[in-house]
């Protein structure tokens, strides 16, 4: 959003965002550190929340060197549709209130670059559940900062800094505007198209898929699902940039839409499989809230409940494509990233409505369950298919690029003792402590 002309500061708002943007943070460290972390074997379990908390560092980091200002600056001659100036806002000097984008009328530029950065920070650590048990440590730190770089940051810039996938872009000349109010293609499709070109160039764990993987650690799944549903409000309501009532909306779709995913997932679970598990009401609180983050104030109530229910079966269903394409997603990150995302994304095109206080960009139309024909339907379409494909092509050539200059995938030895051989640790005394002390002395 464009910050007003001649700034006077809102401190309502601003607490808002400020708050808002704490609890973004806690969503992945700890909570989604914790999420991944329980679901992963335990011996590495500390590897997990590592490869989580190293990319808020170093996502963090680019983010207030260049990253802000790459998404968010100038448009560039020739290149400015795909990511703005690095050098505008380089460490961000130069930066007032007057001129910054991603905050909200009356909020500090500052407090919209914070915001922010935990969705760049969130995005990238979204990708490691992809990618349990068989990155090299260094690899992964180094693949952060590049792949920030070359896909998040322009196409953050091409669907919310103004880009051609803007509502303030080209995109409103050929089709509608696009909704991504929070995320669906920016985090969420993006995530999980390239965790699927990692999967695909690192290769399968050794033993998948005969050896059943099992969640160490249910109790930490669950914990890490609880803290990412909290956090949420923060990431769809905040996004609002104002403490108003399309924030008000985009929180009550976002516990709505939450609600049913997580009951329709158990629900397919037990007319599936005769069991409703822990692990699929945590996997469904997350389907629900992937789904529900680009039209979180797109959509009224009728519209959120039908999102989360809808998301709640396919991703359920979803999570079991890989055994039968036989790619080794570990942690189900195209089951429910990618696949949330793209529910989420494509039905507004079915539900987007002003109606019960929901709010659209200008240029986009109501869904066509509301009267607006298909026009929404089609331009959400060709946007997530945009998202799918440059986050795939880029990350697959990343990968391939850093295949062939690291390796890349860890030794086999390693992949048996993760946490040992990488961080000199365990989780567990039980895991062998005695042996980590001796080595590590």
């Amino acid at each position: 959003m464009l910050a007003a002309d001649a700034f006077t500061l809102d401190s309502g708002n601003t607490a808002w965002m400020m708050t808002s943007a704490v609890i973004v943070l806690m969503m992945t460290v700890p909570g989604l550190a914790f999420f991944y972390g329980g679901m992963v074997r335990g011996k590495s379990v500390l590897n997990m929340l590592m490869m989580n908390f190293i990319a808020a560092g170093t996502v963090g980091f680019i983010w207030i060197l260049y990253g802000y200002s790459m998404a968010f600056g100038s448009k560039t001659d020739g290149f400015g549709q795909f990511f703005a100036n690095p050098f505008q806002y380089f460490g961000l000097v130069g930066l007032t209130d007057d001129k910054g984008l991603g905050a909200g009328v009356g909020v500090p530029s500052l407090v919209g670059v914070g915001f922010q950065a935990t969705f760049a920070v969130i995005t990238v650590a979204l990708i490691t559940g992809a990618i349990a048990d068989r990155i090299k440590f260094g690899s992964w730190v180094a693949f952060t900062v590049v792949w920030a770089t070359a896909v998040y940051f322009p196409l953050a810039h091409m669907v919310w800094g103004g880009g051609f996938l803007s509502p303030v872009g080209k995109v409103a000349g050929w089709l509608s505007a696009p909704i991504d109010f929070a995320g669906g293609t920016v985090v969420h499709i993006d995530a999980g198209a390239a965790g699927l070109a990692l999967v695909l160039v690192l290769g399968k764990r050794k033993g998948w898929p005969t050896t059943l993987f099992r969640p160490h650690n249910l109790p930490y799944v669950m914990l890490g699902a609880g803290l990412l549903w909290v956090g949420w409000f923060g990431f769809n309501a905040g996004s609002e940039g104002a403490a108003d009532g399309t924030a008000a909306r985009a929180w009550i779709n976002t516990f709505v839409a939450t609600c049913v995913a997580m009951l329709t997932w158990l629900l397919t679970e037990k007319f599936r499989d005769g069991k409703a598990t822990s692990l699929g009401a945590a996997s469904g609180i997350v389907a629900g809230l992937v789904a529900i983050t680009p039209a979180a104030a797109a959509v009224d109530s009728y519209g959120a409940i039908a999102i989360g229910a809808i998301a709640g079966v396919v991703c359920a269903l979803a999570v079991g494509l890989k055994f039968k394409f036989g790619f080794d997603d570990a942690l189900d990150v195209v089951g429910v990233h990618l696949v949330g995302g793209i529910t989420g994304t494509v039905l507004i095109g079915l539900f987007a409505t002003h109606h019960q206080g929901a709010w659209y960009p200008d240029g986009a139309k109501d869904g066509l369950f509301y009267g607006g024909g298909v026009t929404q339907l089609l331009s959400q379409i060709v946007v997530a298919a945009f998202a799918i494909v440059f986050s795939f092509v880029v990350t697959y050539v990343l990968a391939l690029i850093f295949k062939a200059i690291t390796g890349l995938r860890v030794s086999e030895e390693t992949e048996s003792a993760v946490d040992l051989q990488v961080h000199g640790e365990t989780a567990y005394e039980s895991l062998d402590g005695s042996r980590v002390l001796t080595e590590v002395n």
